[in-house]
């Protein structure tokens, strides 16, 4: 069985075959996925699909979403928050964190909503599944202001040292579809010499396409750009055995593992 952490099932780009791709997963064996909402307006949707299907889900406003959100989102993600404290599907506060890769967006409106959304995830017990992009020392200054109970650094691609200080605050971190191109050398080194308990496998789904499903930049206008899909988790996860030297029943017993360690109530669904 596998379990993908991050997954946005929820996205446009699943429409026209929702139900086809959630049956491609479970014939390959992801039993689970955990999709994470992105704004107020993804709440309902992802909390509904998530019951549908029999999956996890999370609840928060992702950084690239911040720009254009309402101060009182905050407020619709606190009660959001409070009327699903009950619901077993709910796993984590996410997808929140800071991006400091796109340009022009409001960095100090990043923080405050960071912030704000961390101080949620710690009134009401729940990890937090984090968007980790050139902001990682960031993302941890935080946090050692506000403590949380550990989570997932979702498409971890930082140092060596930074891993290890998110590892220390209770985090796993996230690789997927970057992790199979041999030119990713960072993203690959981690894989293979972070401790056993902290890799998990996501898939980010729409997005982050494996080597093998990408298309390059000069053949875009010419086709479609790939769509990634959970049902791609088992060869993804054949990388991270390859880099590891695990099997893959081993990489598919200490992933499942991690995830669930890193998101409690998810152990319950699995």
């Amino acid at each position: 069985m596998w379990i993908d952490s991050h997954c946005h099932l929820d996205a446009a780009e699943f429409d026209v075959d929702r139900d086809a791709v959630i049956a491609r997963a479970r014939a390959a064996g992801v039993a689970m996925q955990v999709i994470p909402a992105v704004d107020v307006a993804s709440f309902e949707r992802v909390r509904r699909l998530a019951h549908e299907a029999q999956l996890g889900y999370a609840l928060g406003i992702h950084p690239l979403c911040v720009d254009r959100a309402a101060d009182e989102d905050l407020d619709r993600l606190a009660g959001a928050l409070q009327a699903c404290k009950d619901d077993p599907r709910l796993v984590a506060v996410g997808e929140i964190g800071l991006d400091h890769f796109v340009p022009g967006l409001n960095r100090e409106r990043q923080e405050r909503f960071y912030a704000a959304q961390l101080k949620l995830a710690r009134a009401h017990g729940l990890p937090v599944i984090l968007h980790v992009r050139r902001s990682a020392d960031a993302l941890l200054k935080q946090l050692r202001r506000i403590e949380v109970p550990g989570g997932i650094a979702h498409a971890f691609n930082g140092s060596d040292v930074q891993a290890a200080q998110f590892a220390d605050r209770g985090f796993k971190l996230g690789f997927g579809g970057a992790m199979t191109f041999e030119r990713a050398l960072q993203i690959r080194q981690l894989a293979a010499s972070v401790p056993d308990t902290v890799p998990v496998l996501e898939t980010d789904a729409p997005d982050i396409p494996p080597q093998w499903l990408y298309v390059k930049a000069a053949d875009r206008a010419a086709q479609a750009p790939a769509r990634n899909e959970p049902s791609q988790l088992p060869r993804i996860a054949s990388t991270l055995a390859e880099l590891r030297g695990w099997t893959l029943e081993e990489t598919a017993l200490r992933t499942c593992a991690n995830v669930r360690a890193a998101l409690p109530r998810l152990a319950a669904l699995t």
